[in-house]
């Protein structure tokens, strides 16, 4: 693979300072408040000085090595990287193979014995866990921010810091057989009427679980009711003191969830498997899903297409976006070359789109983001879906509402009390668990 960097000149500028500032952060304090301005402008200016001449001489931080925790998918591109940056830097890099499920718990273990790698892939909503431990640095993308897709960005943005170099984006979206619907629903009535006309078993698929629902995947309705997790502070990140579901329009979704359960349209018996089977099988026109089911459907002959989620309140419907990318270790002890790595190798067109090609995933860059889309319109269609979806959030307390919101989803759909007074004790208990 053929990696073209976008100007070490100009990176070195930013990670001069960044090297800095990285420093710091791996104590867990403020960097701004750590050290005086006046030393750390000298420090930065050394060390732009340093790398420019090192870069301009072909023998950029020739020096150390660097170490990368990458699931299997990611590993495999990420080798050809590697080879390219040590033949251009003279760095070594390792990629070590994890199991992404494991990877945020053994970073957060090993990191602050120095065992654990100077970057990591990962997801975004680990960021509460990972800056909260003091296990992870800031990024510094500057002027490289402005390429990628703005809700990438803003995702793996913390209390004003970013963290991490996205890849991907990821949410879900309404999947619909073009045979038996011919056209997108505008709404979530027309889609169950058009369901019902087209005399399939089902109106309308999504997998749920009987004692847990599935919060993630009801999540856009219930944002159409104007009932979003948390509310949101001035600079627009998320406010864990502001459990804004709890308010009137939470109140509203969880009767819709009682009537949805009541006409047997949400159905807690049919599972993420059997709706995939399902549908499938041709017995229903519509699923609500993502990417990872698209293959499936077009092996068993489907026509797919992909279409926005249709609203069942009288606001957007929004689904949560996921979206993945590199993290840098706060104990890295090679910032400069770790900074260069990801910005200039894998902050490229051609790593990006190399990663959506292994892994199906809408790209981050918005280079690589606007190919896939005119090359595939199933991207397309995630991809304008994603575009309006919201970060899922990376804060903490998002920990304690998984539970309680899941359970209490299903408990309305079952028809197990008063919707409201459900919904009302849920908040109540998610509040209590917060505080």
């Amino acid at each position: 693979m053929t990696v073209n960097t976008r100007g070490i000149t100009r990176l070195t500028a930013l990670l001069g300072l960044g090297a800095f500032a990285l420093t710091a952060c791996g104590s867990g304090g403020d960097s701004a408040e750590q050290g005086s301005g006046e030393s750390a402008e000298t420090e930065a200016a050394e060390t732009t000085e340093e790398e420019s001449s090192q870069s301009e001489s072909g023998d950029a931080a020739a020096s150390g090595s660097l170490t990368i925790w990458a699931d299997a998918n990611r590993a495999e591109v990420l080798n050809e990287v590697a080879s390219d940056f040590e033949s251009d830097t003279g760095i070594a890099v390792e990629i070590v193979q994890q199991d992404f499920e494991e990877i945020r718990d053994q970073f957060v273990s090993q990191v602050p014995t120095g065992e654990g790698p100077d970057i990591a892939v990962g997801a975004h909503d680990w960021l509460g866990v990972l800056v909260n431990n003091g296990v992870v640095a800031p990024v510094e993308l500057g002027d490289a921010a402005g390429d990628f897709e703005e809700i990438a960005v803003d995702a793996w943005t913390y209390e004003g810091q970013t963290y991490g170099l996205p890849y991907s984006i990821e949410n879900i979206a309404l999947l619909r057989n073009t045979e038996l619907a011919p056209e997108a629903p505008a709404d979530f009535d027309e889609m169950i009427q058009m369901g019902e006309e087209a005399g399939t078993e089902y109106p309308f698929l999504v997998g749920l679980d009987p004692n847990e629902s599935d919060p993630y995947h009801l999540y856009p309705f219930q944002t159409s009711f104007g009932a979003p997790v948390f509310g949101t502070a001035e600079d627009g990140s998320y406010d864990s003191s502001q459990l804004a579901m709890a308010d009137a329009g939470g109140e509203e979704f969880a009767g819709w969830l009682a009537e949805q359960g009541e006409a047997g349209v949400l159905n807690l018996n049919i599972d993420g498997d059997l709706a995939q089977e399902s549908f499938n099988d041709g017995n229903s026109p519509f699923f609500l899903t993502g990417p990872w089911n698209v293959d499936g459907a077009r092996e068993a002959g489907i026509d797919v297409a992909v279409d926005p989620i249709p609203a069942a309140g009288d606001q957007d419907a929004q689904p949560f976006a996921g979206v993945q990318g590199f993290f840098l270790s706060a104990q890295s002890e090679n910032v400069v070359a770790a900074s260069n790595f990801l910005i200039n190798y894998v902050g490229t067109a051609e790593v990006q789109t190399a990663l959506y090609e292994t892994g199906g995933r809408t790209p981050a860059l918005t280079e690589s983001f606007e190919q896939a889309l005119s090359e595939d319109e199933i991207v397309a269609g995630f991809g304008e879906v994603g575009a309006e979806a919201v970060p899922m959030p990376a804060i903490p307390e998002m920990g304690a509402v998984w539970d309680d919101w899941g359970s209490s989803q299903a408990a309305i759909i079952k028809g197990d009390g008063d919707p409201v007074e459900l919904w009302q004790k849920m908040s109540e208990d998610i509040s209590s668990a917060i505080d």
